[in-house]
């Protein structure tokens, strides 16, 4: 299977194989589909910048979940896991160290809001704070955190950099997209029929409007395409060669959303505030959804 390159990666396309142990392949890919990776750059206050990792899990105990700091090289700075069976206490806080300073962690779901996905939709926090500095907060509840903190009420200054989610479906697949940090959400809905079909084609919709369509997709099974939202150019990378010609059991198609931050491409589009803030930072934002059939 063919992964494409996160926002820190290069803009190369990189392959990978999962069709080798086709029953071992089928059990990750389940384990999968009930995990959202979201991925923060922030700077520690007196430290290099970093990347905070939330990873939102869902099985048949509960709800896990499991917030990470890296430095810029990848090496692990701290780590704290929140079981499915600790989570249904819903509340809570835990401490730990990075780089020989305090990093608390706190959060409430008692009154989250749940979809399909793990990820929760609203009426909850979750806060890190790292030398009694506020690094990441996320959620709607903000007066909440700072009830419980001895921290200035201000805003987190993470950015929101890159998502993976894992989507089921027959032919029709929708997801949750928030292109640039700060933006705006958006239903995105990804349509393609793949079964008796002789020539299948492939659509994308943004808030029910279609913004791509690609025709002859047997041939053209891997691609890309620039699309505009909300006056952003945003490049679509699609690879549906295992819905084609792959096993059902085990394949999925792989879809990134990726910002474009070339300079041919941003005049005169470049009016989104939660963009100018991103392109500030030098910082492009990647959404990448892996598609599994269900059949």
């Amino acid at each position: 299977m063919r992964d494409f390159p996160s926002c820190f990666g290069e803009s190369g396309v990189q392959v990978f194989d999962s069709s080798s142990g086709s029953g071992a392949a089928a059990a990750a890919a389940k384990s999968a589909q009930n995990v959202v990776v979201c991925l923060y750059r922030a700077q520690l206050r007196g430290h290099r910048p970093c990347v905070i990792g939330v990873t939102w899990s869902k099985c048949l105990m509960g709800q896990g979940l499991s917030v990470g700091i890296d430095d810029s090289d990848g090496h692990c700075l701290c780590k704290v896991d929140i079981k499915p069976w600790l989570f249904s206490k819903r509340r809570g806080s835990k401490s730990s160290a990075a780089e020989g300073v305090k990093v608390d962690f706190f959060w409430d779901f008692s009154s989250a809001k749940f979809g399909t996905s793990p990820e929760p939709l609203g009426s909850y926090y979750l806060a890190v704070i790292f030398d009694h500095e506020m690094v990441l907060l996320l959620g709607d509840s903000p007066k909440e955190v700072f009830r419980k903190i001895s921290t200035c009420p201000t805003n987190s200054k993470a950015i929101f950099v890159s998502k993976k989610e894992h989507v089921w479906g027959k032919k029709v697949y929708s997801i949750k997209a928030q292109f640039c940090d700060n933006g705006k959400a958006h239903d995105v809905v990804i349509e393609c029929d793949t079964v008796g079909i002789k020539d299948p084609c492939l659509d994308i919709h943004v808030d029910k409007k279609r913004v791509m369509r690609v025709k002859r997709l047997v041939w053209k099974f891997r691609g890309n395409q620039t699309i505009l939202v909300d006056g952003l150019p945003i490049e679509v990378f699609w690879d549906v060669h295992n819905w084609l010609f792959g096993a059902a059991s085990n394949g999925n198609a792989t879809f990134m959303f990726e910002t474009c931050l070339s300079a041919e491409k941003l005049s005169p589009w470049s009016s989104s505030p939660g963009f100018r803030q991103s392109q500030l930072h030098g910082v492009r934002f990647s959404l990448i959804v892996y598609a599994w059939k269900n059949e």
